[in-house]
């Protein structure tokens, strides 16, 4: 019963995961709608701009919960190839999920509001909640149900409490809001037009990402997506930081494109600090990623996962990175870049990731991931040579030390036993924070960091 159990919270996981899909990119198209006006000083459009997306945003959330709802009992007895003592309760579950999009889909377009008017902060306190209740909530109930459908009424509810505060939190930031519900079909345009090919990208892009657990589901069976699923949801909340990042980059992209000295200091800096920052926590699962499995979910699961793990962690460090180029991309007017890329990569990656699932099963599909990210990296840093309007001084250098980091990195992996991981691991941080100092950071950035440490 436990092992089913646990195996139903992982399921509830994924299932709640597939609601983000639905966004269809109109989050970012408001931001980038609403940060224009208060730009150029008309504050007083933003109420019917902001109330005319969110409208649209919860339309189409309906819309998809309907189909979803209608499609579910075939997506459960053979899509997803459920067990049969999981299939009834795995069905109420996903009508449950149904119930969760359309404010999973309107609280996207708050995000954006709330970032077009630069609150970061708020944005980031709602996710991080957010992100903890969603991991903690089924450990709070499986104690006292086994039933899946408990889990995801409780994740219902926690989607709910974030679009409540993404409401209060708009409604605070832009009083205009409270004039009264304003949808006018003149803002739909400017706002579908902003979003045409960020649109693509972001109804393409996830689902290249989700594309795996649907293949391994169909392919191998429910308990693999839960081996699977499981470390990549750990291993991918790394990614909460880039994506934080790059909510910030957008709008200093776009601005920025007009300096040329500064939009390629932004890039070099913004790469810099992602890759510095994200380093000793890959580094870190790279060497205790089969003990922390073990730790924490059983030695059965650290031998299917942590290999998984290991590979994923190499992946999101490349994805992080390349969150860079893409967000400039789409600030400086070359959405439409990206996003043909994205659809070049569905192509090629669908029969690439099939095979590599069928021949190495959960193992290759991670291997297959994160080849992939890999491509899109060095593409859109392509793409980012060609759109700055000057040389970015630094990425040489730092493509160099990060390509030499990651390969002492790799060593953790093939040492055995943890405590010569673990020495192994000092070492390499060491010579990491010495590379970081003499060859990555400024003066100003020296001198900034001592003045902080004392």
């Amino acid at each position: 019963a436990c092992e089913i159990a646990r195996m139903e919270s992982y399921l509830a996981w994924v299932l709640v995961g597939y609601a983000s899909l639905f966004d269809f990119g109109l989050g970012r198209a408001l931001t980038q709608q609403v940060a224009q006006r208060l730009g150029s000083g008309r504050d007083g459009e933003v109420p019917a701009l902001a109330w005319t997306g969110l409208a649209v945003m919860s339309v189409a959330g309906i819309v998809v919960a309907a189909i979803l709802a209608a499609a579910a009992p075939w997506l459960v007895m053979r899509g997803l190839k459920i067990p049969a003592a999981l299939q009834a309760e795995t069905l109420d579950a996903l009508r449950i999920l149904c119930l969760s999009i359309p404010f999973v889909t309107c609280s996207a377009g708050l995000r954006g509001l709330l970032e077009a008017k630069q609150r970061f902060g708020l944005v980031n306190i709602v996710r991080a909640v957010l992100g903890i209740l969603t991991f903690l909530g089924p450990a709070a109930v499986l104690p006292y149900s086994n039933d899946l459908g408990s889990v995801m009424w409780l994740l219902l509810a926690v989607r709910v409490a974030a679009w409540i505060a993404s409401l209060v939190l708009g409604l605070r930031v832009v009083p205009g809001l409270r004039s009264g519900i304003v949808v006018r079909r003149d803002q739909l345009a400017p706002l579908l037009s902003a979003g045409g090919w960020i649109t693509v990208s972001n109804v393409v892009g996830p689902v290249i990402i989700y594309l795996d657990r649907f293949l391994i589901g169909a392919l191998l069976s429910a308990a693999a997506v839960a081996y699977y699923v499981t470390p990549y949801e750990i291993i991918t909340k790394l990614l909460i930081f880039p994506a934080a990042f790059a909510a910030v980059l957008f709008p200093e992209f776009a601005v920025s494109s007009r300096g040329a000295g500064h939009a390629a200091s932004l890039y070099s800096s913004a790469l810099k600090y992602t890759f510095v920052f994200l380093f000793p926590a890959v580094l870190t699962v790279l060497a205790f990623a089969p003990e922390a499995l073990a730790w924490w979910l059983g030695r059965e699961f650290a031998e299917q996962g942590a290999t998984v793990a290991r590979v994923l962690a190499v992946g999101v460090l490349l994805n992080s990175l390349a969150q860079v180029p893409f967000t400039l991309a789409q600030a400086t007017g070359r959405a439409d870049w990206a996003a043909k890329l994205h659809l070049v990569e569905l192509v090629v990656y669908v029969p690439v990731l099939w095979a590599a699932i069928a021949a190495a099963g959960i193992v290759g599909a991670a291997v297959a991931w994160s080849a992939r990210v890999a491509v899109d990296l060095a593409v859109l840093a392509a793409m980012a040579r060609r759109l700055l309007p000057a040389p970015a001084a630094g990425p040489g250098r730092l493509w160099l030390g990060a390509v030499v980091c990651c390969g002492a990195a790799a060593g953790a992996w093939l040492i055995p036993g943890p405590a010569a991981r673990t020495l192994f691991v000092a070492v390499v941080l060491i010579a990491f924070v010495v590379i970081s100092w003499r060859s990555w950071l400024s003066q100003e950035e020296k001198a900034g960091l001592r003045a902080w440490l004392t």
